[in-house]
């Protein structure tokens, strides 16, 4: 038995210690950080891997901001896939496989593919599978037989300007601007299809030029893989619809399951980048990342949904396991994310002064508009489901899907569930969090992610601190 009793410090206990800045804004602080080794944030924000917070609009929505988001495993492995090749596909320089359709299907054949892959256009092949035309939703304009032929409504080939292997994006927006059009399906010699340009895809990248996107200009997301059976095709299958980063997600990430499955996907795909917890102990750093983690994920039972502190007694306070997990990880040059205990943006500044390089959270995007699930009215008031992944909900949803037998009154379950206040679009979350956290890392007097964990100091506070750092002593009474 350990005797030796160690104090454990959380968000609320800890301020950070002025310290002089040559910032003349904080808006001059750079948040460029890295979430694995070889994968960088332009800012250090990361939606949870939750069922009622990150499926595709949430992902798209924090990636255009900089951000990624981690799809969640609560699906079947083809449904996952379908998310992260969503992401993938909403914003591009070129589209190298765009979507087509025969000519000889109906308008509603065409129209239903289009509302599935939410595009406004789509390509149409003859019998040789060469360009015929495009159809657009200013063809559809007016058209209520939808059982006519495309062919007979889309713009044909003879109408269409094209481009061809060697066509630029530069080169498009030349032709976007002399021909006024907003596609530009790119052809070989043979007038097979071999791309598409979009005018939608570079209006994007010039609304959000800080959007997290990878080389071939698509925007950048992350999935959640299990540690049980089958964890290896749902990987390999998250891989190859463009997933940048797999989480290896496990409530206990210092286990043997965890290890061996970071192992496993290692030796199966060496180049897959692997975001590894969640863990809470420098001990548990770096065992995963001698297991071959490129990523950490610090956190036990911090979440607003999480009751495993109270339920198992385990765990270690956030700002301690974030600073103890650092010391390991900073050794062998591996990014730590802290996931979980944040209540307001001074908190992610805390994070990232104690070693984080980027912080994961559920409770800060629960509620926007673009989470799953449906808008619910109580007493006039807007509200979203929350959940926790190990709530009793979540496991009752989980067993449905999984058609498992097991009992649910031998679960215990370790999360609760809840309805978050609607907050609207993600985009004014995404900028509240943004600023208080560039004002915290300019109180620390720096300019950086790295600076930040460099120049931070901390300074306990008694209850009487916490009770001061609070709005206090105000009445309704105006002056």
């Amino acid at each position: 038995m350990c005797l030796i009793i160690r104090k454990g410090l959380s968000y609320d206990d800890v301020l950070l210690v002025p310290k002089r800045t040559r910032l003349r804004s904080r808006s001059h602080v750079d948040l460029r950080t890295k979430l694995t080794k070889n994968i960088r944030l332009n800012v250090p924000l990361v939606s949870a891997n939750m069922d009622t917070v990150t499926e595709h609009k949430l992902a798209i929505a924090l990636a255009l901001h900089g951000g990624i988001g981690v799809i969640h495993q609560f699906m079947s492995k083809l449904d996952q896939a379908s998310e992260v090749r969503k992401v993938k596909r909403s914003m591009n320089n070129i589209i190298d496989t765009p979507y087509s359709v025969p000519e000889t299907n109906t308008l509603k054949d065409a129209l239903d593919l289009m509302e599935t892959k939410q595009i406004s256009g789509i390509l149409v092949v003859n019998s040789n599978f060469k360009l015929s035309g495009i159809l657009t939703s200013r063809d559809l304009l007016f058209q209520e037989d939808l059982t006519k032929t495309v062919a007979e409504v889309m713009t044909s080939r003879e109408k269409l300007i094209t481009g061809s292997k060697t066509t630029t994006v530069e080169d498009a927006k030349k032709i976007f601007k002399q021909q006024k059009i907003e596609k530009l399906p790119l052809v070989d010699g043979e007038d097979r299809i071999v791309g598409l340009i979009t005018l939608a895809d570079m209006k994007k990248q010039e609304l959000y030029p800080s959007a997290l996107r990878d080389e071939g200009g698509r925007l950048m997301v992350a999935a959640a893989v299990g540690v049980k059976s089958g964890f290896l095709e749902r990987a390999e299958m998250l891989l190859e619809a463009g997933a940048d980063v797999i989480v290896v997600d496990i409530a206990h990430g210092h286990s043997d399951l965890a290890i061996n499955t970071i192992t496993e996907i290692k030796s199966h795909f060496p180049n897959a980048e692997i975001l590894a917890g969640n863990i809470a102990t420098g001990d548990a750093a770096r065992e995963l990342i001698e297991a071959g983690a490129d990523g950490l994920k610090i956190g036990v039972g911090p979440g607003a949904s999480c009751k495993t502190r109270v339920v198992a007694g385990a765990g270690v306070p956030q700002i301690t396991a974030i600073i103890d997990c650092f010391k390991v990880a900073r050794e062998y040059n591996i990014p730590i994310c802290a996931d979980g205990g944040l209540k307001e943006s001074g908190d992610i500044a805390k994070a990232v002064a104690a070693g984080a390089h980027s912080i994961m959270s559920g409770a800060f995007f629960a509620g926007t508009a673009e989470t799953p699930g449906r808008i619910i009215l109580r007493d006039g008031r807007r509200f979203k489901q929350y959940r926790g992944s190990a709530s009793v909900a979540a496991n009752i949803s989980r067993k449905m899907r999984e058609k498992n037998n097991t009992k649910i009154s031998d679960y215990i379950p370790e999360g609760v569930e809840m309805y978050k206040p609607y907050k609207g679009p993600v985009s004014e979350t995404i900028k509240y969090l943004l600023g208080g956290l560039r004002s915290g890392m300019s109180y620390c007097g720096a300019s950086n992610v790295e600076e930040c964990h460099k120049n931070a100091e901390f300074i306990e506070m008694t209850s009487m601190g916490y009770k001061e750092s609070r709005p206090h002593g105000l009445s309704n009474q105006s002056y």
